[in-house]
């Protein structure tokens, strides 16, 4: 790159925009590999730790074949989380090797702005948000998925998590008249569901109107049948359809008077539901498992309800949010290598964006927390850590010209 400035005392580079071209395509290259090369670095240590804790897990159902199908349907998830830290680290390790070799301080001589050079680097940070962007909506769905069909964590603490869809709907009662009366409630636990309106394990208990138990069902799944309409007052069919799934193997516990008890073994029975197969697919899943599409119809969805999920709109905007966190973190780093030419070395330089990095993912745990214990608004509890980080890299490169 000597070439490049032989002449830049009489004529900055600024001026030349063929030799800029030339200079920006090499600033971007050493960003775009050092970039690649720390995500896939740390991606590869990550694999590798959740490897060796899967190990004590090993039993004769889950083998070490398992094992290893499991790791690998849950790389895109490691992936993912750690794109944002890459990006943070190859940056500096990209342009701290040029400012090794007193490239930057030549550039900065011959007229090229800060600004510029973290516009270079931004822009092969770009590929990455990209990345992100389409992990979280087209991979993380389906492989976090058949994750979870290999290996179910939650599968052992049960008690102490709460997994699926659980509702409770009014219970109504017809009569001779035509009338309906009001007939208790019953509380609904629906397993898992799929988009093609398969479910897995359903119960269901029913509570008389003074709140006592008088039976319970379980069903080992069912499948969707179709939907009914439902009539008006004055007999004519609706807009409002009931959605119908038949159970299989269920079992049905009847609670009478003076705690006696008696069990009904039946081959199917009816579940009745008032939305389709989709919704109760985007019901039954957890937050971190949804694209960022199927988590804004699912906010749609809660919002026809009358009902807000605080857990499943913070996934929304921290999904949505994700690219600012890249950029944002690759503005911090070109700060740290600008700020420190002469006088700190590329390890240091490192170990404080390693360190940096794992400070703003606590920081986004730690507003996520209180954006769910406090119910403040989500978008604006994401945005903080990010605008703090794009206001500290600005702030410390503006100190530099």
């Amino acid at each position: 790159m000597r070439s490049l400035f032989t002449n830049s005392a009489a004529e900055p580079l600024a001026k030349k925009p063929g030799s800029l071209k030339v200079l920006g395509r090499y600033v971007k290259r050493n960003a775009l590999l050092a970039i690649i090369g720390a995500v896939i670095g740390l991606w590869a240590l990550q694999l590798i730790f959740s490897y060796l804790s899967e190990l004590d897990s090993l039993d004769d159902s889950y083998t070490m074949s398992e094992a290893i199908k499991y790791i690998f349907y849950r790389s895109p998830y490691f992936l993912e989380q750690f794109i944002p830290t890459g990006a943070l680290l190859g940056a500096v390790v990209g342009l701290g090797l040029l400012a090794n070799k007193s490239e930057l301080v030549v550039m900065r001589a011959a007229g090229v702005s800060i600004y510029r050079i973290v516009g270079w680097v931004l822009q092969p940070a770009l590929i990455f948000v990209l990345l992100a962007l389409a992990i979280n909506q087209f991979v993380l769905p389906y492989s976090n998925q058949l994750a979870k069909d290999i290996n179910d964590e939650d599968s052992s603490s049960l008690v102490t998590s709460v997994r699926g869809y659980w509702t409770m709907q009014p219970r109504f009662e017809s009569l001779e008249s035509g009338n309906t009366k009001s007939d208790g409630s019953d509380i609904l636990y629906i397993d898992y569901a799929d988009v093609r309106g398969n479910i897995g394990e359903v119960k269901r208990w029913h509570l008389d109107s003074n709140g006592n138990l008088q039976s319970a069902i379980h069903a080992e799944g069912g499948q969707y049948i179709g939907r009914k309409s439902l009539a008006t007052t004055d007999g004519k069919p609706s807009e409002q359809y009931r959605y119908e799934w038949q159970l299989n193997n269920m079992t049905k516990l009847n609670i009478n008077q003076g705690f006696e008890s008696s069990q009904d073994i039946s081959p199917s029975d009816t579940l009745s539901l008032p939305f389709a197969p989709e919704s109760v697919y985007l019901l039954t899943r957890k937050a971190e498992d949804l694209s960022l599409t199927q988590l804004y119809e699912h906010r749609q969805f809660m919002r026809g309800q009358g009902k807000r999920s605080l857990e499943h709109e913070l996934a929304f905007w921290q999904k949505l949010l994700s690219p600012l966190s890249i950029l944002s973190l690759v503005i911090v780093a070109c700060s740290f290598v600008f700020g420190s030419l002469r006088t700190h070395s590329l390890g240091l330089r490192i170990v404080v964006a390693l360190l940096f990095g794992l400070l703003f993912s606590y920081v986004q745990d730690l507003v996520g927390f209180v954006s769910l214990a406090t119910g403040f608004s989500p978008m604006l509890m994401v945005l903080l850590p990010i605008l703090g980080s794009a206001a500290l890299g600005f702030y410390l490169i503006k100190r530099q010209m």
